[in-house]
This record gives structure tokens, sequence and C-alpha cells, in this order.
């Protein structure tokens, strides 16, 4: 057995259960398994870097090797809840409900379009958008509630336009609470 292996193999043994008892305490015995063998296979690779006593080095590496997969399971719950969001209801609902507002969004003027979309899509408050327009508060939230309004009357002209459309109607109203 090389040198290296066998500093391996003392710190392995002398280290081990602890090592586990520290995670099991942070993170419940479902984890504790993957990221004991983790933190072995880093000391394994970084062997030149750890120190003596190896201990408190090996628990900073669990620590870091615990937190990494709690941020890995928070990003994969949140792509899976994106992805739920996505495939709620009827997708094509969703399409013909997007494509009658970007068709009355096309139809407005350009700056009830900015006004909207600031809001909307950009996530503004009326002071923010405010701020981007160059006008008062006040005058934001005007401009804004005319705009609504334009829109609302452009999805239902376009509805009638397009029977294909009407499912969108309904949500207009939802629209500008939702854009408040």
């Amino acid at each position: 057995m090389t040198d290296d292996a066998h500093r391996f193999t003392g710190m392995y043994d002398e280290c081990r259960q602890r090592v586990w008892a520290y995670v099991v305490s942070r993170a419940g015995r479902q984890v504790a398994d993957e990221v004991v063998s983790e933190t072995f296979a880093i000391a394994w690779r970084r062997l030149d870097d750890v120190p003596e006593p190896a201990l408190p080095w090996l628990l900073g590496v669990a620590r870091n090797v615990l937190r990494d997969n709690i941020r890995a399971e928070v990003r994969r719950a949140a792509v899976a809840a994106e992805l739920r969001a996505w495939t709620e209801g009827d997708v094509a609902d969703q399409v013909t409900e997007r494509l009658g507002v970007l068709r009355a969004l096309a139809t407005l003027a350009e700056d009830d379009r900015e006004i909207l979309v600031l809001v909307a899509w950009h996530g503004l408050s009326p002071k923010e958008g405010a701020r981007v327009v160059g006008c008062s508060s006040a005058a934001f939230r005007v401009r804004l509630h005319r705009a609504r309004k334009r829109l609302k009357q452009a999805m239902e002209a376009k509805a009638t336009e397009a029977p294909g459309l009407e499912p969108a109607l309904p949500h207009v109203r939802n629209l500008s609470e939702e854009w408040s």
C-alpha cells in the first residue's frame, strides 16, 4: 500500500463515523451516506490539501457538499414547478389566449404597448414604470388604466373577428388585476 493510500485509509477509519454523525445531525439519514461518500472522494482527490487533524477539514467539506446538494434540490424543484405551471390546463387554451393578447397588443399605439409591457412582462411597479417613461407616478397610473382599457377593447374586437380567440376574453379582466 502506498503512503497516500495508507494515510487516506487511516483518516477514513478515524473520521468516517464522526463525519456521518455530523451529516445526519444536519440533514438526516437519507442523504448521509451519499454526502459522506462524496466528502471522502473529495478528500482522496485533494489528499495533499488535507491538514492534520483532518476532521475539521472533512466536516467543512461535508458541509459544502450538503449545501451544494440542497441548492441542486432547490433548483430541481423550481424547474419541476415551472414545468408543471407550463403544463397546467389545456395548452391550446394557453396558446390561444397568448395569441389573442399579442394580436391585440399589436394593434395598440407604441406608448400603450410600452406601458403594458413594462408592468406585465418586466414586472415594474407604476412608480418604477413612471421613472422609465419619464412622468409622475400618477400620470403613469392614468396611462396604464387607459392602456388596459384599450387592450380590452382590442381583444374584444379581435375576438369578434376571429372566433377561435374567444377563450382569451374572460381573462382580460384578470390581466388588469395582474398588471396593477
